[in-house]
């Protein structure tokens, strides 16, 4: 069965919304529906997994590196997307992890940047367009 939504904790939803409403519309995604204190995020083809954003109930730090979730992946169909999107995060002052660049040890054609959001959640956009 397909993965129908993930919930991502945040310790506070209006950053974390702006955040978002800029970064989601470069990787396919759309608003879906808020309240008060969480909002989301549809693919906007219609299908797919949607994208939960909450305010943590509890304060505490986040590391990817501990137990609970290791990254967010987002595909597109193609590498400028990705270089798009690389260019987005440089922009804002995100910490770049990995430039736009091939990573055979994934697939041979798995062409991806990495970077950190604000809240420390590591992010991938990726492209397995194949070229040349």
């Amino acid at each position: 069965m397909p993965l129908d939504h993930l919930g991502i904790n945040v310790p506070d939803v209006a950053p974390a919304r702006r955040y978002y409403d800029a970064l989601m519309p470069l990787v396919g995604f759309e608003p879906f529906v808020a309240g008060e204190d969480w909002f989301s995020y549809a693919p906007a083809r219609g299908d797919g997994t949607q994208l939960f954003f909450y305010t943590a109930q509890e304060v505490g730090s986040y590391s990817r590196r501990l137990p609970g979730l290791q990254h967010l992946c987002f595909r597109v169909g193609s590498r400028q997307e990705v270089e798009a999107a690389h260019a987005w995060a440089h922009e804002r002052g995100d910490e770049i992890l990995h430039a736009p660049r091939t990573f055979p040890e994934y697939h041979p054609d798995h062409y991806a940047t990495y970077w950190l959001d604000p809240h420390g959640f590591k992010l991938e956009v990726v492209s397995f367009e194949h070229v040349g």
